[in-house]
């Protein structure tokens, strides 16, 4: 009898004397199959329903009636990713810092911090969206713009990225600290050097789910950036993004085809943002 077998007969024997393990295992086993059958699920629709209408006149930098092309809007969801990254990621990581590596342990003041920070991101996006379309969009008369999109999604992302850099600079051991103080490193050396390149990968997580959020959201960007199919010549424009794109084609009811077609590039969009930021989490891990 090989040692695989012996390994699965004692886990058969230990699973008959505790009954509710056995039923446990079971309910795990089949809350992942479930969930997994439910992915692929998701993903074959979108496909099958999608591919076939991804036509070359849906990519064309002009969108008209006839095409409904969903170029502008994947430049805008670009510029919109990248612009509301640049302003909340510096944020979220510099806050993070402090709590984890400056502030005192015990301190009120943190404690109020990550409460609220808690707190707003339980927020719904609609709510964002109208306070961003009171503050940037009239209030500071920025008017219906990717600026004023991009400020309130990077007000939304930011408790994300703030907790999820809170948790992976926890998660580097005291022990790296302690080797570098030793070694004569300051305070501010010791976090740029050794602890926030070890809290990469965890960082990063942060960044990637975050731009899932900002890629797929439509509600706060309705009420700030605006719903116009154009490239924007400047980021006081309005534009709409993919999800937006994809929301207004399927509320029309005349372009299905083509929001399944737009579901599709969003899909790989995001498992491309994803791949590439595992990709560069691993190199900058090994360097």
């Amino acid at each position: 009898m090989s040692k695989n077998q012996r390994n699965i007969g004692q886990k058969l024997k230990s699973y008959k004397r505790t009954p509710f393990s056995f039923l446990m295992m079971l309910l795990v086993m089949l809350s992942a199959v479930i969930t997994f059958a439910v992915l692929i699920f998701l993903i074959a629709y979108v496909l099958i329903n999608g591919v076939p209408y991804l036509k070359p006149s849906l990519f064309s930098f002009t969108y008209t009636s006839e095409n409904a092309s969903l170029m502008p809007a994947l430049i805008n969801t670009i510029i919109m990713t990248l612009l509301s990254l640049v302003i909340a990621v510096p944020f979220g990581i510099f806050s993070a810092i402090f709590l984890v590596e400056y502030a005192k342990r015990g301190n009120k003041f943190v404690e109020v911090i990550r409460l609220t920070t808690e707190t707003l991101q339980g927020i719904p996006s609609i709510v964002y969206g109208l306070f961003g379309m009171l503050f940037f969009v009239s209030t500071y008369g920025w008017g219906f713009s990717i600026l004023a999109g991009a400020f309130t999604l990077s007000i939304m992302v930011l408790p994300l990225i703030m907790r999820s850099t809170e948790e992976a600079l926890k998660a580097v051991p005291d022990s790296y600290r302690e080797g570098s103080f030793g070694l004569g490193a300051g305070k501010l050396r010791t976090v740029f050097r050794i602890v926030l390149p070890s809290a990469i990968p965890g960082i990063l997580a942060g960044v990637i789910l975050a731009v899932g959020r900002i890629v797929g959201e439509t509600a706060a960007l309705i009420y700030t950036a605006g719903t116009v199919a154009d490239i924007p010549n400047s980021v006081l424009d309005s534009g709409r993004t993919l999800a937006v794109h994809m929301y207004n084609l399927a509320s029309e009811g005349l372009y299905m085809d083509q929001a399944y077609a737009t579901a599709v590039i969003l899909l790989v969009l995001v498992v491309g943002i994803n791949t590439l930021s595992g990709f560069l989490a691993k190199k900058l891990t090994k360097a």
